[in-house]
């Protein structure tokens, strides 16, 4: 009775084993047996397996839906990766396209600033009647566009040492900036110009001087010019003044003086 009373313990041991096994690790009696090993020290292991349990145990709850995750994880990575690298590329192209267009538009500039250069320098001298002047690009700081590159104006009237512009008198600083005017007419001529007393701070011989370069000027560019300088009103084709005859009402009054020249001729 008590022999059958053990081996109905052992066999319900043996049910419990088995279903433990299938719950823990999804294996079975047969699949198990290909693993058995007579050596196997049950109590080293013992220990061993609660170390690998509370290591398991550290990494929290099994996410079911890794893989699926991982995967949209990856493919959204490829996608930023692949747009970030369509943008490097653009970039890549536009500083190329913006490189060759500096380097175009400096070539031009440095084309057009050399003939300016060359042109205020005779202009220069045949204003003042003398002395020498330069038109000199500063150096651009590291990193700067050479564009934005500023631009000294040296100049040295007749009977005084080279030095700056805003060292200059006032008629002085007048005449030099004209010159460059003019330097830029010669390069690009303009079909119509107007200015606003450019001549006011000078003298009448320096005036003369500026109204016969208009005069020469006036072959190619129109000018409307706003004077008080007698000089330079003898020196124009045509005058127009601002009258009132009558309070409150302006009127207009225009005068041909090559008419009045031929008028007093005759």
């Amino acid at each position: 009775m008590e022999e059958k009373i053990a081996l109905a313990k052992i066999d319900s041991d043996l049910d419990y084993m088995q279903k433990h096994i299938e719950e823990e690790y999804n294996l079975t009696y047969d699949t198990c047996v290909p693993l058995r090993d007579a050596e196997y020290n049950i109590a080293l292991s013992s220990q061993e397996m609660h170390r690998i349990k509370r290591r398991i145990s550290t990494l929290g709850v099994i996410n079911p839906t890794a893989i699926e995750d991982f995967n949209d994880l990856k493919e959204r990575y490829e996608e930023y990766n692949r747009q970030r690298n369509d943008l490097e590329a653009a970039e890549a192209d536009l500083k190329s396209v913006i490189k060759s267009i500096t380097d175009e538009m400096l070539a031009i500039f440095n084309d057009g600033f050399e003939k300016i250069r060359v042109n205020f320098k005779r202009i220069f001298k045949e204003l003042f009647g003398g002395g020498s002047a330069d038109l000199v690009l500063e150096e651009s700081v590291e990193g700067q566009d050479p564009l934005d590159a500023g631009i000294e104006i040296v100049a040295e009237p007749p009977g005084k040492k080279l030095t700056k512009i805003s060292l200059l008198s006032g008629g002085e600083q007048a005449l030099t900036a004209t010159a460059i005017l003019f330097a830029i007419l010669r390069l690009r001529p303009m079909p119509f110009c107007v200015l606003d007393e450019i001549e006011a701070p000078l003298d009448d011989a320096n005036v003369e001087r500026v109204a016969n370069y208009l005069r020469a000027f006036a072959q190619e560019t129109q000018f409307v010019i706003i004077t008080h300088k007698k000089v330079t009103m003898e020196n124009a084709d045509t005058l127009f003044g601002i009258t009132m005859e009558e309070k409150g009402v302006s009127k207009i009054v225009s005068v041909k003086l090559s008419d009045v020249n031929s008028d007093m001729a005759d």
